[in-house]
């Protein structure tokens, strides 16, 4: 008994994994959200806080 709930919990793991891997709609337009430098995502269309330069 414990290995059928066992070997369901990793099938079910594996078809997590397969649908995690595919690109859903939506995917590019947070990586375009983004800063090239810095990595952080920007909110609104100004530039990121690392762009500005802070005196």
């Amino acid at each position: 008994m414990i290995i059928k709930a066992v070997a369901i919990f990793l099938v079910g793991m594996v078809v997590l994994g397969i649908f995690g891997k595919l690109r859903f709609p939506g995917q590019q337009r947070l990586a375009d959200a983004k800063c090239k430098n810095c990595g952080r995502y920007r909110i609104g269309k100004g530039p990121c806080p690392c762009e500005k330069g802070h005196p």
